[in-house]
């Protein structure tokens, strides 16, 4: 994702290359601020932000869920060569599980209700750019530990790796196409998705609001910038969470679509706050063993992510 700040030095590249590398980490999705100029472009991205949702009935029981995250990443990159670049990142989540009215009937009362999830991950990427071609390739290995205050970390590990190819059109607009492949926690699944940087007029562009992976795919958001510090978007994505709930390898696997508006400012050149909207719908709660699946009802959200570059 990110470079030394020297290789961008305005005394050793034109604005032109500037531009074309910047755009080459932002689909590397560590970086996903559009409006970013590429002579402010810093070499490390470190992301804090809180997400709450309102209370939910689970399944035909009287319990209801309240949701609350606390998500942390730090990521970077340097270039290997004119072709080749390499980035990682590190993320810790806190996901408080509020539950209410605990029914016994909850997973036909096969599980002990939890109270909070830990999730540690780390990644890698590395980013292709073959010489006088407008293709790119991405490669990015990643590993994560989810688990429960019920259970242990010991068997929450997952891994797994995504892989995209992107086509720059001469306009600048990208499409291209990933995978993910997840050997989760009991899981192993494959995930294709759309990615995408289309600028459709000066002011409205079409692309990925999520990084691909263990949360599910990318999803789509269509923005509009207002100006220099004001912009806007609305979009949707099939998220998912797994975890582990005890040491008998009893996962809990959250499914659900999830439906946004977006207000973003930029504070400087390297700050910005987004805050959000958001409405989660047709969700699911799963457990491995014995397989069961509770409904949860549709929840309203808010949030507010701050991004920083240095």
């Amino acid at each position: 994702m990110n470079v030394t700040p020297s290789l961008f030095q305005a005394n050793q590249l034109n604005a032109g290359r500037l531009k074309k590398v910047a755009q080459l980490s932002v689909i590397a999705g560590l970086f996903l601020t559009p409006y970013a100029a590429a002579y402010d472009y810093s070499p490390f991205k470190f992301h804090v932000s809180r997400t709450s949702t309102d209370a939910a009935q689970v399944g035909d029981t009287n319990t209801e869920l309240q949701r609350d995250v606390w998500r942390l990443k730090l990521s970077g990159a340097m270039p290997l060569s004119k072709e080749w670049m390499l980035g990682a990142n590190i993320g810790y989540d806190n996901l408080d599980y509020g539950f209410k009215n605990i029914d016994s009937d909850l997973l036909n009362g096969q599980v002990t209700p939890w109270s909070s999830i830990n999730k540690y991950s780390a990644g890698l990427s590395l980013t292709y750019r073959p010489t006088d071609t407008n293709w790119m390739f991405l490669l990015a290995p990643k590993l994560q530990y989810a688990y429960a205050n019920t259970a242990s970390s010991s068997d929450a590990q997952s891994y797994g790796v995504v892989g995209s190819a992107m086509y720059r059109f001469e306009s600048g607009n990208m499409l291209g196409f990933g995978v993910a492949y997840l050997n989760d926690i009991s899981e192993v699944k494959t995930v294709p998705y759309l990615a995408i940087r289309w600028k459709i007029t000066d002011k409205l562009t079409l692309g990925n609001p999520f990084q691909a992976g263990f949360s599910g795919p990318a999803g789509l958001e269509l923005s509009y910038e207002m100006n220099d510090k004001w912009n806007f978007g609305v979009g949707s994505s099939r998220r998912s969470e797994r975890f582990l709930i005890t040491d008998q390898e009893q996962t809990i696997e959250m499914e659900e679509w999830v439906g946004f508006v977006r207000a973003g400012w930029n504070i400087s050149k390297k700050a910005t706050i987004n805050a959000y909207g958001g409405y989660f719908f047709n969700s699911e709660m799963e457990l491995s063993e014995p397989n069961v699946t509770d409904e949860i009802e549709n929840q309203s959200a808010i949030g507010l992510a701050f991004d920083i570059k240095f």
